[in-house]
């Protein structure tokens, strides 16, 4: 298989697929048959993708319409970027099983599978091209099809949430589109790489500024980070379960890989570019506001969903904090932390929506009694539970862990004290959880059986939480190759 080819396939598969589904839509059995064909066929593309850049240094490149690269719009295989569509195509494959127990007839007849292949196609183009205005454009497809599966019941709740989305997302939209545009005034060019290297050879100018200050602010955003986070708990809450997973563990995270890019890349973060040191404490107040604010927000709920949806943002927060530390490992550990947050969010909306359909509420209060009832779905909601809250040997703990040691080794201790702080009050939040869902006598006399659909997609992703904690030192290597990759000195 050509690597023109391999590279292409994680857009073009799902796209196709999506097409397909919508020609079946009136058909849900075969509707969902294509939604789990494309998530899987995506899995094994991205897996073998991953793997040619792995084993070859020479990082497979498309330019369309033959153009020279830094003039066309390209798709590169460059780390980190490879490595997140393989994280990407997982959970949409697990979501596709999932959906299986979770999504009926009547949404499949809504388009629920298009709309996820083409968000999921969005997704992975935004991942893989190496053009600002792309990357532009495939967050504006992927918001497109995250506000219809968004409105896919037409319920009030929903519509009111989506148009929250809506709101926030085309706010960001006109911050990083006019950001996007003066970085081309500047440079001449809307190759991220190319951009870079022109403003790190150029003066710090008010423009400059304005620029990153505009694509910080949009990017911000779009990842939810606070002070910019109130919108995310108002809307995911009323999604489906399973897209509500899907967006806890994607959309997020597509956000904050975005402004990982454009802060290291072209403002020089973490590669001691002058303008890169300037936005450092910055980038710290607003990691620290983030995980304290968002983990607080998270103890004073007791619905699920919105218990979850502020930890999203938390983890965005521990996320920033790596990027605050302005140095390479430090943007090794945020790499760390996105891939393993990305599995372990989607993972907690899918055991949320498996507690809900069992005690009938979304309410932590009216819950319990699953641990008699329904042991094997305790035990795997456990691991997402545990490794969120930084417990070893899960994931979460060797995330936390880097982004602390980093912190100390960059003389930045406060921002770890933070990060330790918010861990300690993550756990007292996850073990009420987990103990008040799981543990405590159930309120009900009868409980529903949770799906067997989703106890499988449940130990996809948890087995793969206890993979990367039982052998961190694989994704640590690729996080580090990715680190100097977006430094260029990869």
């Amino acid at each position: 298989m050509g690597d023109a080819l391999l590279l292409t396939l994680p857009v073009l598969v799902p796209f196709l697929g999506a097409a397909l589904a919508l020609l079946l839509r009136k058909h849900p059995a075969a509707a969902l048959m294509t939604g789990l064909a494309a998530s899987g066929f995506v899995l094994l593309a991205s897996v073998a993708l991953l793997t040619r850049v792995m084993v070859d240094p020479r990082v497979p490149l498309t330019v369309f319409g033959g153009w020279p690269q830094g003039f066309g719009i390209g798709f590169s295989a460059a780390l980190p970027g490879s490595a997140l569509v393989v994280v990407t195509a997982l959970i949409l494959f697990a979501a596709a099983i999932y959906a299986i127990g979770d999504i009926g007839p009547r949404r499949r007849r809504g388009g629920y599978d298009a709309l996820m292949l083409a968000m999921a196609g969005a997704m992975n183009g935004a991942c893989l091209t190496n053009d600002l205005f792309n990357l532009y454009v495939w967050f504006e497809l992927a918001l497109l099809a995250a506000l219809g599966l968004l409105t896919i019941d037409r319920r009030p709740a929903q519509i009111d949430g989506a148009i929250r989305y809506a709101a926030f997302a085309m706010l960001a939209a006109t911050f990083i589109l006019i950001g996007v545009g003066m970085i081309y005034g500047m440079t001449g060019t809307l190759d991220i790489r190319t951009a870079g290297a022109v403003l790190a050879d150029s003066p710090a100018s008010v423009a400059s500024a304005v620029a990153a200050a505009l694509l910080l602010g949009g990017l911000m955003l779009k990842s939810g980070l606070a002070p910019f986070h109130l919108w995310l708990p108002a809307s995911y809450h009323t999604a489906p379960t399973t897209v509500a997973a899907v967006f806890a563990g994607l959309l997020t995270k597509m956000g904050f890989y975005a402004l990982l890019l454009v802060m290291v890349v072209i403002f020089g973060v973490g590669r001691g570019a002058p303008g890169g040191a300037q936005l450092t404490p910055l980038l710290g107040g607003i990691a620290a506001l983030t995980m304290l604010l968002c983990v607080a927000g998270a103890l004073g709920q007791t619905d699920m969903r919105r218990i979850l949806a502020y930890h999203v943002v938390a983890q965005v927060g521990y996320m920033m904090a790596a990027l605050a530390l302005g140095t390479r490992d430090g943007v090794t550990a945020a790499i760390f932390y996105m891939v393993h947050s990305m599995i372990v969010q989607a993972n907690l909306f899918f055991g949320a929506g498996l507690i809900r359909r069992a005690s009938a509420s979304w309410d932590l209060t009216r819950a319990g009694g699953i641990v008699r009832r329904e042991p094997l779905f305790a035990l795997l909601f456990a691991v997402p539970v545990l490794s969120l809250s930084g417990i070893p040997p899960f994931s979460g703990f060797w995330a936390k862990l880097f982004v602390i040691r980093e912190s100390l080794d960059a003389d930045m201790a406060w921002l770890g004290g933070v990060a330790l702080l918010a861990g300690l009050l993550t756990i007292v939040s996850m073990s009420t959880f987990w103990s008040d869902a799981c543990w405590k006598d159930a309120r009900r006399t009868s409980m529903r059986a949770v799906p067997k659909s989703g106890l499988v997609a449940m130990a996809l992703l948890s087995a793969a939480t206890v993979v990367i904690g039982l052998m961190p030192q694989w994704l640590w290597s690729i996080a580090q190759l990715s680190a100097r990759l977006l430094e260029g000195q990869g």
